[in-house]
């Protein structure tokens, strides 16, 4: 694959829409692991080598032909610094091998949430705390993380409402994510414990978790280098600021959601060298976020750092004990970088963004690399200078994908959804009805398309336990079918590639996806036994335009109607047809396979031929040297 403008082309120049999903959910979490004896393995994660061949072939099946594959930084050097975890990287390649025998591809995902399991979340592996003098065991009894699942064990009890973002604010993941995007900014004499990084004790913090972070996926690129399968790399998924840009360190900033405890960076500083503090409780509603009463913030006043380390932020001197308890020292610390307001996206995620994609280009000319933002605000999108940053940057190596997530807030947090209601998340207004709520999921979604490069939504789905599970018990997915219909139809409207947020082949409806109790999966298992099913397949079983040859200009597919439109420029100097994918199974019985009539309105339209092949599940398309907009409509 091959960027030309803002399209990724195949090998033989045709423009493609990619489709797929994330493999997968549950890879947040090891499949082994003994905590006494310090014994982790992803091996097994997102499935195993055996079923791997039942697998890509139902993925094929589905049209899913592009997917991201989640891979933790824990995954890859969950023992130590430099120690990378071998048999995982075999397991990899043995799964790799199998999706190129059935013509799919991946792009690998560093994915993390709340920096690591550790921190209440995933992705980092836990000596990355420990090399401040951390001792991780005390974490949540000082209020530094926010889950209880940081062992990676769930229970069937869920939550109503998604409150893990909240962790992002708590003093373990915040430190972490400043020190480690700009840890020479504002903590320069910040360096990591001896005993964790050996000989590299003498680095800056940052650079040395910078540099651990992209040696691990350096080494993988190379363990994995023959896999034809992988057609690129994604940067870090999710990235977040931490305390980067606030204003005041005695408020609450930088925050996707507020709800419940949530300390400000001053009390989560002071509360883990073990400072009992009392911090406001948040609700976000309809009409905005409003504080609801305090609660005690580490009453047995534990600190997480052990003999002899002391805070980060103390040692660069932000806050001090003073004669009446913690004292603030710097409230704006964080506001001020080389004589500016600090920009996240400009002045530290595109560096390291750039220093990923510079390291891992070093072995090959081909891959394509996904970049994204921080949810909800604070990416890329809105800065405006670090927008035009990346474009020249693609300009100058054009092999730069914006990956993209959106998630429709109200039904993702509340668990329920209404298509003739939601919220305008910019002006907090309601919106009423299904045509005004279908273009505000378009407008928001647009609103993420980075101009002149590919565009591609890496992230997007919904909670498959809305209203209490109640699908579980009645097998009624009309809810579900309905939000991820209109999803898509916006997806389609703007020529959209997309990947489904996930394909958890371990999902059961007691514990969902394994991991702080998200239920976004495909497909489930339901009970626990036997092979995952697929669930809700009339949202996201659709047709699509794979491969154009020429400049697609127009797709439309009508659920209920059953009928596609499809509009594009042919190429004349491109031989290979268009190739519109079909699922089985949409037009009748799949075992007869009714062909579908397909009409072209173009004056040349004899020129066109177009066949239906049921077995490769496509339409081919072939202009035959016709030069000129191309109509394809399918009844």
């Amino acid at each position: 694959m091959y960027i030309k403008g803002a399209w990724i082309c195949d090998e033989e120049g045709r423009s493609l829409i990619l489709r797929g999903c994330n493999l997968g959910g549950s890879t947040k979490v090891p499949v082994v692991e003994d905590l006494s004896a310090g014994t982790v393995s992803f091996v097994g994660k997102p499935f195993s080598p055996e079923d791997a061949d039942e697998r890509f072939a139902e993925l094929k099946r589905w049209g899913f032909y592009f997917n991201r594959l989640i891979v933790p930084w824990e995954a890859l050097e969950h023992e130590g610094p430099g120690k990378y975890d071998e048999a995982y990287l075999a397991y990899l390649r043995k799964l790799l091998l199998a999706a190129e025998k059935h013509g799919i591809y991946m792009w690998i995902d560093p994915h993390q949430d709340v920096w690591s399991r550790t921190a209440g979340g995933d992705g980092a592996p836990a000596w990355t705390l420990e090399a401040l003098g951390i001792d991780t065991g005390l974490l949540e009894a000082a209020g530094a993380v926010l889950s209880k699942e940081i062992t990676g064990i769930t229970t069937p009890d869920r939550r109503p409402l998604m409150t893990w973002p909240a962790g992002n604010n708590r003093y373990a993941a915040a430190t972490m994510f400043t020190l480690f995007f700009a840890g020479n900014a504002f903590a320069p004499s910040v360096q990591p414990a001896s005993a964790i990084a050996g000989g590299d004790a003498t680095m800056p913090i940052q650079n040395w978790l910078q540099t651990r972070f992209i040696e691990a996926y350096a080494h993988a690129k190379r363990r994995l280098k023959n896999c034809a399968s992988i057609a690129g790399w994604g940067t870090m998924n999710e990235p977040h600021p931490g305390f980067i840009g606030y204003s005041n360190l005695n408020n609450l900033e930088n925050n996707m959601v507020a709800v419940g405890p949530m300390p400000s960076p001053f009390a989560a500083m002071a509360a883990a060298s073990g400072h009992k503090m009392e911090i406001p409780v948040y609700s976000t509603g309809v009409f905005g976020v409003r504080k609801k009463g305090n609660y005690p913030l580490n009453p047995n006043g534990v600190s997480v750092f052990k003999k002899g380390y002391t805070c980060p932020w103390k040692l660069s001197g932000v806050w001090g004990d003073g004669e009446h308890g913690p004292t603030l020292l710097k409230p704006d610390h964080f506001s001020g970088y080389m004589g500016k307001q600090p920009s996240f996206s400009d002045d530290f995620l595109v560096p390291f963004m750039d220093k990923f994609r510079q390291r891992l280009a070093e072995t090959d000319e081909k891959s394509l690399f996904f970049i994204e933002g921080v949810p909800k605000g604070i990416g890329i999108k809105e800065d405006i200078a670090a927008k035009e940053r990346i474009k020249q940057q693609n300009t100058a190596s054009p092999r730069t994908v914006n990956g993209f997530h959106w998630y429709d807030g109200p039904t993702m947090f509340l668990k329920q959804f209404r298509s003739w209601l939601n919220v305008n998340a910019k002006n907090g207004k309601i919106v009423l009805g299904k045509k005004a709520v279908a273009a505000l999921f378009r407008e928001q979604i647009a609103d993420q398309v980075l101009p002149g490069m590919p565009n591609l939504v890496g992230e997007f789905g919904l909670p498959f336990d809305m209203y209490k599970g109640k699908a579980f018990t009645n097998g009624n997915y009309s809810a579900h079918e309905e939000a991820l219909t209109m999803y898509y139809d916006a997806m389609d409207q703007l020529l959209l590639g997309a990947c489904i947020w996930d394909y958890s082949a371990d999902n059961t409806n007691s514990c969902g996806d394994l991991w702080n109790n998200e239920d976004f999966s495909i497909v489930t298992t339901g009970d626990g036994k036997g092979p995952p099913r697929p669930r809700a397949t009339a949202g996201w079983l659709r047709p699509y335009p794979l491969a154009t040859a020429g400049e697609p200009l127009s797709f439309k597919w009508d659920t209920k109607k059953k009928t596609l439109f499809y509009q594009y420029r042919s190429d004349p100097g491109l031989e290979v047809p268009t190739m519109i994918f079909i699922p089985d199974g949409i037009w009748g019985n799949p075992k007869i396979y009714a062909a579908p009539a397909v009409q072209t309105g173009t004056e040349d339209s004899k020129k066109i031929q177009a066949e239906y092949n049921p077995e490769a599940h496509f339409i081919f398309v072939h202009h035959n040297g016709l030069e000129g907009e191309i109509e394809v409509r399918i009844k």
